[in-house]
Formats: C-alpha cells, structure tokens, sequence
C-alpha cells in the first residue's frame, strides 16, 4: 500500500523561479508564502513581486545567461514559455541552458511540463505510465526534453523532477482555454469561448494547485528523477464546468463552441495556426490522474467548485465587471 512520504520543509537556501507567467508568479507567491528566500527572473520587468522577492531581468535562454541568473540557487524552478509559435525553435536552447546552470550550482531542477508528450494515447485514463505517443510537432519536441531532462538527472549531471499540468486555469490564467475568452463574458452575459467536443470529459489545473505541487517537489526533494502529474480534479466534461461557473453566477452560461482552430475572439491566426495540430486535445476525453502524487505526498487539488469560485472573483476584481 502507498503511504505518504515525510518530506519536511527545509528552511534555508535559494529558490529561483524562472518565467512570469501565470505559473511563475503562483511560484513566487507560494515560496514567499513559506518564508522561502526566492529570486523571480524574466526577459521582463516584475512590477508586483511580493515584498522580499529579489527580482532580475535576464535572458536564460543560453547557459552563460542562466548561469548567471541562477547564481547561488539550491532550487530551481523552470516555468519559461514562449510564444506559441516560437516554442519549436526556442525551448531546446532553453533546456540545454536551464540544465547547464543546474548542473553549475549543483540545484535541484524542477521542471513544469504538459500533457504533450501523451498525444491521443489513453485519453480517458493519463497516468504517468501512460505511452509518450506525440505524433504532433510540439508534442514530440516536449517528448524529446523531457527525455533530455530525465537523462541529465539519470547520468548525475544534474538533479531534476518533472511535474505535469493539464490545462491551466485560476488567479491570473488568461492566455488559456478557460481564461480570457471565458471568465469575462461569463461575468456580463456575454457569450463565452469554449472548444472542441464540449461533452467529452476534459481536466483542467488550478494553477495555484500546481505551484503549491511544484514548490513541494523542489523543497522535499524525495521525487526527484521522475515525471509527477500535479494535483488536478478527476476530469468533467467541459459542459459539466459550464454548469458549475453558471451556478455561481447566478444562472445558466450561453457559449460560443469553436469547433475548428480558426481564429476568433482573443486567439488570433497565428496562435490557432500553430495550435491547429493541438486541437485534438478538445475532440478526444482527456483525464489526467494525479494519484500517485496526491498518496505519495498528501496533498490533494482544490475541488472543482471552489476553484472556479476563486478564479470568477479573481476576475470581477481584476477586470472591475
């Protein structure tokens, strides 16, 4: 039987974050939370770093540049996007660079990824043993890292784990299929976006859920060498979370379903056109399981319902409605 691993909190040594996305900034928040020292590193400028975060504008995505923002991390936390279609050219830079500078300071790597790698494979039930069958390009790109960083930890290079979100929604969740184009249509009545096959269950991720996750694998240290699919609900159908954002608002949703990755609303022709060979993911059941990371560390998603209570505040707050 599986039981809870004791992994207590250490209270010293340098965590870096990398990225300011949605994802880097829950990062952030989360290790302020614990009294963590913590530096937050962007190609931009931070304006709202809560009070103690040291902030740095750098360039990670050659090893001589994230070595130097990394300098003196015990952790360091890897959540750098790129624009969509950028990701393809840009993320192997990135990785190698990323893993250079673990390698360098002798820091835990912890590493934020995607469903991708799992293409159309088992659907309804995507576990961490679930094949990597990516047929698509970016999916066989994020196979290939991930690969890259398993290795690196594997022949002692460096020290890394992998943590695995579904769609991400929540507290500053925009760019996303249950972001911008939803929340703030659904709050004035308006039509709100969804995509694909709005029946077929689909799994989505509180995004402070997945840093209070991450955080955990990089304080504890005990899953490292391993992929971990991060604290996320059993999924509903989409529909179903129509239904509960519609009870908290009072009444039933109307919704706009793009069935074809065609540009419309915020998702222009250059994101649908990339995110054209992604579109499966929303005409096929996408369930990602997280047991095994909720036994072996007892720690369990914020259910469904209260999360997207959190997230409609977020936003009437955030966008005044």
């Amino acid at each position: 039987m599986n039981t809870p691993i004791d992994t207590p909190e250490p209270t010293s040594g340098l965590h870096v974050v990398l990225g300011a996305g949605p994802a880097g900034t829950a990062i952030v928040a989360d290790l302020a939370a614990r009294g963590l020292p913590v530096r937050h590193v962007s190609r931009g400028e931070i304006t709202d770093a809560p009070a103690g975060v040291e902030t740095v504008r750098a360039d990670v995505s050659t090893p001589a540049g994230a070595i130097a923002a990394t300098a003196d991390a015990g952790v360091i936390h890897h959540a750098v996007n790129v624009a969509y279609h950028h990701q393809v050219d840009a993320l192997p830079g990135i990785t190698d660079a990323v893993v250079t500078a673990a390698a360098t300071h002798d820091a835990r790597l912890v590493v934020l990824d995607t469903l991708y790698p799992y293409g159309s494979a088992d659907g309804e039930h995507i576990t961490e043993q679930t094949p990597w069958a990516a047929t698509s390009r970016k999916g066989m790109l994020r196979a290939e890292l991930d690969r890259r960083y398993l290795e690196a930890h594997r022949t002692g290079r460096a020290r890394v784990v992998i943590g695995r979100s579904a769609d991400f929604f929540g507290p500053g969740v925009v760019n996303s299929t249950l972001g911008g184009a939803f929340f703030p249509a659904a709050l004035t009545g308006e039509p709100a976006l969804a995509l694909g096959d709005t029946t077929l269950p689909h799994s989505y991720s509180y995004v402070p859920d997945v840093a209070r996750a991450l955080v955990h694998l990089g304080v504890s240290g005990t899953g490292d060498g391993r992929v971990w699919h991060l604290p996320t609900p059993p999924a509903v159908s989409t529909d179903e979370v129509h239904r509960i954002a519609g009870e908290l608002l009072g009444g039933p949703l109307k919704v706009t379903v793009l069935d074809e990755p065609v540009a419309f609303g915020p998702f222009d022709e250059v994101l649908m056109a990339e995110y054209a060979e992604m579109f499966y993911q929303h005409r096929i059941p996408q369930n990602m399981v997280s047991t095994a990371f909720e036994t072996a560390f007892d720690i369990r998603p914020t259910p469904l319902r209260t999360a997207l209570a959190a997230t409609i505040e977020w936003y009437r707050h955030a966008f005044q409605l």
